[in-house]
């Protein structure tokens, strides 16, 4: 099996042979492509048309070929399309001729969204290696853990040798030093293989600060009538924005249709200026959903601070009419205040009853529907979520973000309370929600995520004194030697340090851990996901003190109405509670609870009871 994604942009090798190269640069009178042969290099004009199109048809240039485009000022760039850019962003391009891959996963259509269990990594750290090759050989772990759908960080080509991936600056190559195109199809093929979906992180709201060199020949691919924290925004609404446009939905379908991903999760869309009637991310989704969406199961997962519910409204038949699902940043604010106490920053808006707050996000999805924000002075935040399907949100206890963007990279099991932490991974791997791991929490990882990059000297220096200032706000961090230990981004030992230690994970407490995290997968598996194939809609929540009660009614079997009840109970007072309503149903996982009588159970600190009554009791 072969596949390409026919595009305009960017070089394409003919079927009748030779390549095809295409620039929009419509700024720009005359472009020059440079060719290397094997006998040196050959400088070619392109061919302009009215649009501002720069084409050319080379007929001795084939696969493996390098190539860039020479501007009227002598500057060289890379294809802002080029599928391959091996020696880094500011070096040639390479011809890629898709179909040299044979595919193996010809019978794979897709993991159903209620079947999901995400697992985020990302591909330098994940492993010693930090290659595709690498992560490839660690998928087997991933499914016997109980894993169903992995979600890679951002791939697109960076500069330096290291990055988060949110600096990316040619959309369309996976960086060099994973690994060549081919190594990422074949990680994505194998994965298939185990049952495994695989979703790319996409970011579309900006370009990195280090080469990006479309403002030279390209400047209608920018609107600086919208101006973000990256400068002028991308162009989605402005003059000559249709290809723009089309650049972006080409990279979204590229990924799916060429790379055989299951999906993307687009990053902070509530960054993407777009003032059209149809917003980007809107027809993004469109394009994925009328293209290979309609052959298989293709997921758009949203990073989005506004908590818009509009983009993950169902139709009729309950079926996404935008995007699958959204990162629920509100549970996991809501879960870090409970288990650190931490309220700094963003934490303000959640350090009121922490307890009733997850229950709400537990319940609703969302904890801010539209109210006031205490730390954005009193804006109002987010659209009502009560009445979207519950999988609709991915739930997790830490991310990449959250801990990369503290000072010292720590992980939640650096800081919070253990058993409280148990209570609440318990509470989220055993929701309706769509649960997600960051890499590492299935053994209780001890090494940080720190901020990393590999810039150059003058952007490397600016950088570390910003990370530094950053963070001068802050009581732990308010004297320059307290700043002086935060860990500079641009140093190889930053990155270093951020590489899971899998050594770990077969020591006594991070085996322990791995198995506890194992049985509430399979405990998932065996008893929701079944029911879950039916959406869960808002479930109600209640607290008494640092008790929370939470109940879901899941998939309505024929002739059941009120269809199962899924109930959660949990205790994260620091005293024990007794005489506790004992939550009707079969068990399905009790930990921190002993039965007081018949009807009532005594909770310790960090108690969870979850319980499946399938049949309702007032079902006749």
């Amino acid at each position: 099996m072969k596949r390409a994604h026919a595009m305009p942009f960017g070089a394409a090798v003919l079927p009748s042979g030779g390549v095809r190269f295409a620039l929009w640069a419509p700024t720009l009178e005359e472009v020059v492509l440079e060719y290397g042969f094997d006998d040196g290099t050959v400088a070619l004009p392109m061919v302009r048309d009215a649009k501002g199109w720069h084409r050319l048809v080379v007929a001795q240039a084939q696969a493996d070929h390098r190539y860039r485009y020479c501007l009227p000022n002598g500057q060289r760039v890379p294809d802002p399309a080029s599928r391959c850019n091996p020696d880094d962003v500011h070096g040639a391009s390479v011809v890629i001729d898709p179909s040299a891959y044979t595919w193996q996963d010809l019978a794979w259509r897709g993991r159903p969204w209620h079947e999901v269990v995400l697992y985020e990594l990302h591909l330098g750290t994940f492993t010693p290696e930090g290659s595709f090759a690498a992560a490839q050989a660690r998928l087997g772990d991933l499914a016997e853990l109980g894993i169903t759908a992995v979600e890679l960080m951002p791939v697109a080509d960076f500069a330096g040798r290291r990055n988060w991936g949110y600096d990316g600056v040619l959309p369309f190559a996976p960086d060099a030093a994973y690994g060549t195109p081919d190594a990422l199809k074949a990680l994505v093929d194998a994965a298939h293989g185990l049952g495994l979906a695989v979703l790319l992180d996409v970011v579309y709201n900006h370009f990195g600060p280090e080469g990006n060199y479309l403002h030279l020949y390209c400047p209608p691919f920018f609107n600086p009538a919208h101006q973000t924290p990256w400068g002028a925004a991308i162009n989605f609404d402005g003059p000559q924005s249709r290809t723009v446009r089309d650049f972006f939905i080409h990279n979204a379908l590229y990924w799916v249709d060429e790379f055989h991903f299951d999906g993307l999760r687009m990053d902070a869309v509530h960054a993407i200026r777009d003032d059209s009637p149809v917003h980007i991310v809107r027809e993004i989704c469109e394009a994925l959903h009328s293209g290979p969406g309609r052959e298989r199961l293709v997921h758009v997962v949203l990073e989005n601070e506004a908590n818009q519910a509009s983009l993950l409204e169902r139709d009729a038949h309950g079926i996404a009419r935008a995007a699958t699902a959204q990162w629920n940043d509100d549970l996991h604010h809501a879960v870090h205040v409970l288990t650190t106490g931490e309220t700094d920053g963003y934490y303000a808006d959640f350090a009121q009853a922490p307890v009733a707050q997850l229950g709400r996000a537990l319940a609703q999805g969302f904890i801010y529907q539209g109210q006031p924000s205490p730390y954005r002075h009193g804006a109002l935040r987010g659209e009502p979520s009560a009445g979207l399907p519950l999988h609709a949100f991915v739930s997790f206890v830490q991310s990449h973000d959250q801990i990369g963007n503290r000072a010292l990279g720590e992980r939640i099991h650096a800081l919070g309370d253990p058993v409280l932490l148990r209570a609440v991974f318990a509470c989220v791997l055993l929701s309706p929600h769509t649960p997600m791991l960051f890499m590492g929490d299935e053994f209780a990882a001890t090494t940080p995520f720190l901020y990393f990059c590999d810039f150059g000297p003058e952007l490397a220096q600016a950088v570390s004194w910003g990370r530094h200032e950053e963070f001068r706000r802050f009581a732990a961090f308010s004297e320059d030697a307290a700043r002086a230990c935060i860990p500079d981004p641009n140093a190889a030992a930053t990155f270093l340090a951020s590489q899971l230690d899998w050594t770990e994970r077969d020591a006594p407490l991070h085996r322990e851990w791995w198995v506890g995290i194992k049985q509430l997968l399979a405990l998932r598996q065996r008893w929701l996901v079944p029911l879950l194939a039916s959406p869960c809609g808002a479930g109600r929540f209640r607290c008494t003190g640092e008790t929370l009660w939470v109940e879901w009614t899941l998939g309505k079997p024929t002739g059941d109405p009120l269809g199962p009840q899924l109930r959660l109970l949990a205790h994260f007072g620091a005293k024990p509670v007794g005489g506790v309503g004992k939550p009707a149903g079969v068990p399905l996982y009790s930990i921190g609870t002993l039965a007081d009588s018949a009807c009532t159970l005594q909770l310790a600190r960090g108690a969870v009871h979850v319980t499946l009554q399938k049949t309702h009791p007032n079902h006749a």
